[in-house]
């Protein structure tokens, strides 16, 4: 596999090396050992989620306060354009986010460390995204930062209308009065 550290350096782009033919294609989507050395962590995964939605659906900006999940993403269905903006006070990076698009077609996964709000937009008419995580989905904990906070200033895909949000994410706070992570966790 290929990896990219992005502009936040702990977030990291991951390219599956892909072998194909008139057959068809394949690649090894995960290896514990080949992303250990790739981003220079040890974190176990314990749960994997799969999630469907609609062109023009924004997820996010999700995390959680206690129980922080790291994420390794990716899609299987479509295209969307996934984003990581880091939450750890003290950090160098902090309020800045990196943004990526993942898609069928290229492959590509994307590492987003615990400390890590994290969002994708819909880009094509349908997406299917997978993810992995490195700890439990606990809902008590679970936190949303506004996905168009202009303190943050990301820079989402135009899709010609406004994005469609649940209505937990409508109710997102801005980074400003956000709870967010005390300290730099260590991510690497």
């Amino acid at each position: 596999m290929q990896a990219t550290r992005l502009a936040i350096p702990d977030v990291v782009l991951i390219e599956p090396k892909k072998f194909g033919d008139a057959r068809g294609f394949f690649f090894e989507s995960f290896n514990q050992r080949a992303f250990n050395e790739a981003t220079g962590t040890d974190h176990d995964f314990v749960q994997d989620n799969h999630s469907r939605s609609a062109r023009g659906v924004l997820r996010g900006l999700h995390y959680q306060v206690q129980q922080p999940q790291g994420k390794l993403v990716r899609v299987v269905r479509g295209a969307v354009f996934d984003v990581a903006v880091d939450i750890r006070k003290g950090s160098p990076t902090f309020g800045q986010w990196v943004g990526e698009e993942l898609s069928e077609d290229n492959h590509r996964q994307l590492w987003v460390p615990p400390g890590f709000a994290h969002g994708f937009l819909v880009l094509s008419e349908t997406a299917e995204f997978l993810y992995k995580t490195t700890d439990y989905y606990a809902p008590a904990h679970e936190r949303c930062i506004i996905w168009n906070d202009p303190s943050i200033g990301i820079e989402w895909p135009d899709i010609g209308a406004n994005p469609l949000l649940s209505a937990k994410d409508q109710q997102g706070l801005t980074l400003e009065n956000a709870e967010v992570f005390a300290a730099v966790a260590a991510t690497r």
